[in-house]
């Protein structure tokens, strides 16, 4: 049987085809325009998700035995904000996860409701990136829109419900909307009194593996598939990409190098950090997840060679960086703000410590040990939990430059092990189609017997002393300068 994975991403949607062994049959995508009205602003159309992903898989489906496709999931973009009316019609564009509108309704919640509040209703505060602001910036900005909204979702669950007529959530994505109860993986009767929204303007909550439907016949038969395929609930993309990645079952973790960056950590309890620097959601696999979530990571690095040195030959430029762990140039990679664990939407991409003998390729290599320095923050908070990690999984584009897991595997000190599959989301996807469908009883078991691990990387003692140093001094730049960014605006 065929399994199909749908990681609608910012820029484009990637479908993968797999067969139920585990194999790649092929994969393709589609881009989509992204929308900037205002500074500060993110938009996309969903119709533009939708028609570019049917395209897709007309591309995908082509030559194959259609009558084998047995079932379709997704991974896609979080956070998102996308609202129906009582016709199911799209009132406005989505308003996107890296959309930054919302700051003073993120400090009503923190500051007037309350951190210790959020925490209680939801297992996190809020972030300008999360729903639940947008919601009450609609609120606030757009009432005649609030006033028409009949269902509120999220990007992929809006294409789960194209190809059903279901509306659907799971309990990954539902994490990261700030209205849904993550211990109890429910949504928040609280948090929805304080955004105005009613739960039945909420989609239904699925675990990630569950069926929410099979496909509506007129979609079925426009892509010449069964009308009896199964269409699984899916998971946000870091929790779809740690299925994909195996990241599955207590105390894995995985690191992603994609445009954000995040260090994810799956845990069978569940459990919440003190001041909620890291997020706390619910897991593809029926149990728990921390997060640490960077909005800059291999986007530094391709601002930085780009935009400022002017080339595309990154594999040049990181050539010529030969003494690690003894540079004396540090950057601080928040070129869109930062999220965990600073929480702070004016934090500044920043370089510090340059000398008349600083070369080109030590402000390269800065880029690259700030983001993986960056990402150590997050990972120290995990062990303030009393988490233990010796190894990490790692995927996204960044991790196809084995200098830059070299510079991970000895900041963080420990090993990391590179996947035989770089998919990430779509095949998460998939895996968790296949479980839906019974060709696996359970996310682990797909993952134990699908996932190979082909590379590992292993950090060295002396560096990791001498990044150990580094680190330390990295980690007092920010304190130092944070009272700075905001009088930059």
């Amino acid at each position: 049987m065929y399994y199909i994975g749908i990681d609608l991403g910012t820029s484009a949607v990637k479908l993968l085809l797999m067969e139920g062994n585990g194999k790649i049959v092929r994969v393709t995508s589609r881009e989509y325009p992204l929308y900037f009205p205002h500074p500060g602003w993110s938009q996309q159309n969903p119709e533009d998700w939708y028609k570019q992903s049917m395209d897709g898989l007309c591309e995908l489906l082509d030559g194959i035995d259609k009558s084998q496709v047995a079932g379709i999931s997704f991974g896609g973009q979080m956070h998102g904000l996308v609202v129906l009316d009582e016709n199911d019609q799209v009132i406005r564009p989505a308003i996107l996860w890296n959309d930054g509108r919302t700051f003073r309704e993120n400090d009503y919640l923190n500051q007037v409701i309350g951190k210790e509040k959020l925490s209680e209703y939801t297992a996190n505060i809020s972030f300008t990136g999360f729903t639940a602001p947008k919601i009450l910036w609609i609120k606030n900005n757009e009432p005649e829109n609030f006033a028409r909204i009949k269902k509120i979702m999220l990007p992929k669950d809006y294409l789960a419900y194209r190809l059903t007529g279901v509306h659907c959530t799971d309990v990954s994505d539902a994490s990261g909307m700030l209205l849904f109860d993550v211990k109890n993986r429910c949504w928040s009767e609280e948090m929805c009194e304080i955004c105005g929204v009613h739960k039945e303007q909420l989609a239904k909550v699925y675990e990630s593996y569950e069926t929410v439907g099979t496909l509506l016949p007129e979609i079925a038969q426009n892509l010449g598939l069964p009308e009896t395929v199964k269409v699984a609930a899916g998971a946000g993309d870091n929790a779809a990409a740690a299925v994909g990645t195996g990241t599955v079952g207590n105390g894995q973790c995985n690191i992603s190098l994609g445009t954000s960056g995040t260090i994810f950590i799956s845990s069978d309890q569940f459990a919440v950090d003190k001041n909620n620097a890291l997020h706390a959601f619910a897991h593809a696999d029926g149990h728990y997840h921390l997060m640490g979530c960077m909005l800059s990571a291999a986007s530094c690095n391709k601002w930085w060679m780009d935009e400022i040195i002017g080339t595309k030959d990154y594999g040049t430029e990181q050539a010529a960086i030969t003494k690690l762990g003894e540079n004396h140039v540090y950057f601080l990679p928040y070129l869109m703000g930062e999220r965990s664990p600073h929480n702070d939407p004016d934090a500044r991409g920043t370089f510090i410590g340059m000398t008349m003998d600083t070369s080109r390729a030590d402000m390269t290599q800065a880029v690259l040990e700030g983001v993986a320095f960056a990402l150590r923050d997050s990972f120290e908070i995990a062990k303030s939990l009393g988490i233990q990690i010796d190894r990490t999984k790692i995927c996204g584009g960044g991790a196809k430059s084995l200098l830059w897991k070299k510079i991970i595997a000895n900041v963080l000190n420990v090993k990391v092990d590179v996947p035989e599959t770089e998919e990430g989301p779509g095949y998460g996807a998939a895996i968790l189609a296949a479980v839906a469908c019974s060709e696996y009883a359970s996310v682990e078991e797909a993952a134990q017997k699908l996932l190979k691990v082909v590379d590992t990387v292993e950090p060295d003692a002396e560096l990791a002393a001498k990044y150990e140093e580094r680190y330390a001094q990295f980690k007092q730049i920010y304190p130092t300068v944070k009272e700075l960014f905001g009088k930059l605006k």
